[in-house]
């Protein structure tokens, strides 16, 4: 396996990504690619290099990239852009299918946390998609909001959502403030997010108050279905307390076949990532891109 930088364009926006590619194929034999999709506020050095390389041993071609703003992307700093990301993961989707080693019909797309919710979205919008994979992912972004949050705590979010959005409007800027206040992380997820983040230059800490009514108005549930007949797999945690497992569920009950739903035991949100809880969300994922996206 090997990775080289790569940089390509969306909307005009220079955005930054690393290709991962097998060993040995060759000259003239063409693999399935997959596009993988960071979360809320990540950046592609951060969780998504060990996915890459499951995948990679496994024989597939996998792009990993940076959102307009984000890493060493181009663009305005640290915006959600929920539609953006979108348009961003189809130019990657095109990037990769453009590489020789990579056969443009047979591409897939994986996406971890809010990263779950963009592929939703990309997949639907995009037939150049023929295998989804989304872990512990968002399917409706007000209810998500709305749930890990006491009554109060959400009113008076959606006050300041709301007084922002016309800041924004008539100032062009939207308040900065801590990822914590928008993100509301269990203790768990608090403490295994900082280690994580911890001296990765890309880690971002304060965000735009606009996350919140971006986040409120983004729903891939509404257009999950619209992926059938191409297959969709959907992993979560019936112990994350981040985005609880509702989430993964609503979006499988709404989704066409064929579509699985795999739910951990134990695990929190951040925990997936490493560990037992990794291995156990790549075994399903490889066997799901194995059936429905061979590599050869």
């Amino acid at each position: 396996m090997s990775s080289q930088r790569v940089d390509f364009y969306s909307e005009g926006v220079r955005l930054a990504g690393d290709l991962f590619l097998p060993a040995g194929p060759r000259a003239d034999e063409q693999r399935a690619g997959i596009v993988l999709s960071h979360g809320y506020t990540g950046v592609r050095n951060l969780y998504l290099p060990d996915i890459a390389h499951v995948l990679t041993d496994a024989g597939y071609v996998v792009l990993t990239f940076d959102y307009k703003g984000w890493g060493d992307s181009d663009g305005p700093k640290s915006r959600l852009s929920p539609y953006g990301r979108v348009i961003d993961s189809q130019a990657a989707l095109t990037f990769l299918g453009a590489q020789p080693m990579v056969d443009a019909d047979r591409l897939g797309i994986y996406g971890t946390s809010y990263g779950g919710a963009t592929v939703v979205w990309t997949a639907a919008v995009d037939p150049r998609v023929k295998c989804v994979v989304a872990v512990v992912g968002i399917g409706h972004g007000r209810r998500w909001m709305r749930s890990v949050r006491r009554p109060d705590e959400f009113a008076d979010l959606i006050e300041r959502a709301n007084a922002d959005r016309v800041r924004q409007v008539m100032t062009g800027q939207s308040e900065i403030v801590d990822r914590s206040e928008i993100l509301l992380p269990d203790r768990q997820s608090a403490e295994l997010a900082a280690a994580a983040r911890a001296g990765n230059p890309g880690a971002v800490g304060a965000i735009p108050l606009e996350y919140v009514h971006e986040t409120l108005e983004f729903h891939p549930e509404w257009v999950v279905d619209k992926i059938s007949p191409r297959p969709v797999l959907f992993i979560t945690s019936d112990n994350d307390r981040l985005v609880p497992s509702d989430e993964s569920q609503a979006l499988y009950a709404k989704a066409g076949e064929p579509k699985k739903l795999v739910v951990l035991k134990h695990w929190g949100h951040y925990e997936v990532y490493t560990g037992d809880a990794f291995r156990q969300v790549m075994a399903p994922t490889l066997a799901w891109f194995r059936e429905h996206l061979p590599a050869r």
